[in-house]
């Protein structure tokens, strides 16, 4: 059987394109918890979060926040809060093995079910998800900035209510939506409690900028957060006016997940060089193989969300598939 060090040897290589900043001098955070900063403007408003890092190595979240720190950005009303969240894995980043600090001991992005916060289970991203807990659980406005394995298209995850489908459309970028709940192996911090159900005051997405270390993602996480905060009413555009892009929202297309591929073995290979977002047209298609079992697509014209095997094992999800759908068509 394969080992994971043998099927990311076949996998194409990236370049680390961007630069990882320093950001121990954030450590100390406003209110006792290391690496959040929360202002107050003290005007009513919604308090609107940015978290980076909920992996270890998407640096375009670490980049992004890190900038809006140096650069002072206060809100207008309401709180803001910016975090990095696994900070212990990204100060653990080898150039030399640059999927390996993903996470410590496990994801912290599927620890978000109370009974496991609350439970006696220990690890480093579970203690590190309890810190961060009293902060998010008084957010009403998140966006959590990640990247991709592979060099792809951004997407935005909305989760699987037609709030978050319109808090995405209220953006206007990237132009793929993608409608999803999440993971079957743990819960995303973007479900959590009243982000993932019909809480009309709370709200929250999570961005895929794209490849981890592309100097693309950067642009891409700037520009969201830039828009995320304009939307929310955090802050004024003259006041983010350095971290958007000229690219001007388009129209959108949304993209509902309808079933998760799991791997049960390490003998799994994709038909094809899979990126993200390959239409595929036949109900039936095979589009990877797991040990003897063939993979074959439900339906026609089904979308390949996030294909990727550098993390590959049994019962990792290595690609989701998912179908075009209209935002009525989403769940309230």
């Amino acid at each position: 059987m394969k080992t994971l060090d043998q099927v990311r040897a076949t996998l194409q290589p990236y370049p680390v394109e961007v630069e990882f900043p320093d950001i121990s001098r954030w450590q100390a955070g406003t209110h006792g918890v290391d690496y959040v900063h929360t202002f107050d403007s003290g005007q009513p408003g919604p308090h609107v979060m940015i978290m980076a890092l909920t992996h270890g190595n998407e640096v375009s979240g670490a980049i992004t926040v890190d900038a809006l720190l140096q650069a002072g950005i206060k809100p207008r009303q309401g709180r803001l809060t910016l975090a990095f969240g696994n900070v212990e894995a990204y100060e653990r980043f080898d150039p030399q093995d640059i999927d390996a600090t993903r996470y410590v001991e496990e994801d912290m992005n599927r620890v978000w079910q109370v009974e496991r916060l609350e439970g006696a289970e220990d690890s480093i991203e579970l203690n590190r998800a309890r810190a961060l807990r009293p902060v998010i659980d008084s957010v009403d406005l998140l966006l959590d900035i990640h990247s991709m394995h592979e060099e792809a298209p951004p997407v935005m995850m909305s989760g699987a209510r037609r709030k978050g489908l319109g808090f995405a459309a209220a953006l206007g970028v990237p132009e793929v939506v993608i409608v999803d709940g999440g993971h079957p192996n743990g819960k995303r911090m973007r479900d959590y409690q009243g982000f993932g159900d019909a809480t009309p005051h709370k709200n929250a997405l999570l961005i895929e900028t794209g490849q981890h270390f592309s100097r693309r993602s950067e642009r891409v996480a700037r520009d969201i957060a830039a828009r995320f905060l304009m939307v929310t009413g955090a802050v004024e555009e003259t006041d983010v006016a350095t971290f958007l892009t000229p690219l001007q929202p388009t129209r959108q297309r949304f993209l509902q997940v309808t079933d998760a591929v799991v791997a049960s073995t390490m003998d799994f290979s994709f038909s094809d060089d899979f990126r993200g977002l390959e239409l595929i047209e036949r109900a039936g298609t095979v589009i990877a193989t797991d040990g003897d079992r063939a993979i074959v697509t439900p339906y026609d014209n089904c979308v390949l969300v996030q294909p990727s095997l550098r993390h590959l094992g049994p019962g990792v999800t290595v690609v989701r598939l998912a179908k075009v759908v209209n935002a009525q068509d989403v769940p309230e």
